[in-house]
């Protein structure tokens, strides 16, 4: 029976790529200098610290313009409201979704019920899988998931005769 998974997942490597351009643009730029700006990633953010809010702010826009160029969507980013620190300065956490919540995996259920499809979907873990008769029904699936937002990227995966 034909199956496939609707998946979230970031491409780590690009985001890593991305984070090390925005760096080295933030250490050359003269605007940067002398304002204690830094990036740091942890295991599921990228912490944002700078001398002033104005300058976290232009910090995160380097880094949102490297992503782009680098083909992540900002769809997987949830950047937080920049917090004051200790000497006037700021700190935005900058949080990378990953996998498909709750609600929004039971949104996308229900959009592929509404359609009437002669398909199955079901959640798992943080993942959808869509299974069907035939590969036209999965299509018309996955067509009927791109035209519904849920708020986050989405991929299609593990496609299976």
């Amino acid at each position: 029976m034909p199956s496939f998974d609707i998946v979230s997942k970031v491409q780590w490597n690009e985001v890593d790529n991305a984070l090390h351009q925005a760096e080295k643009e933030i250490s050359q730029r003269f605007d940067f200098k002398d304002t204690d700006t830094s990036l740091e990633k942890t295991t599921d953010a990228i912490t944002i610290r700078s001398g002033s809010e104005e300058r976290a702010k232009a910090a995160l826009n380097v880094l949102q313009e490297k992503l782009v160029k680098r083909k992540v969507s900002l769809r997987f980013i949830d950047p937080g409201k920049p917090e004051p620190t200790g000497k006037g300065g700021a700190r935005i956490v900058v949080k990378v979704k990953e996998g498909i919540e709750v609600e929004k995996a039971r949104t996308i259920v229900q959009a592929i019920k509404d359609a009437k499809l002669k398909v199955q979907a079901s959640m798992q873990e943080a993942q959808v899988r869509v299974s069907g008769k035939n590969k036209d029904d999965l299509q018309a699936a996955m067509h009927v998931v791109r035209g519904c937002d849920v708020g986050i990227e989405l991929q299609f995966v593990n496609f299976r005769d």
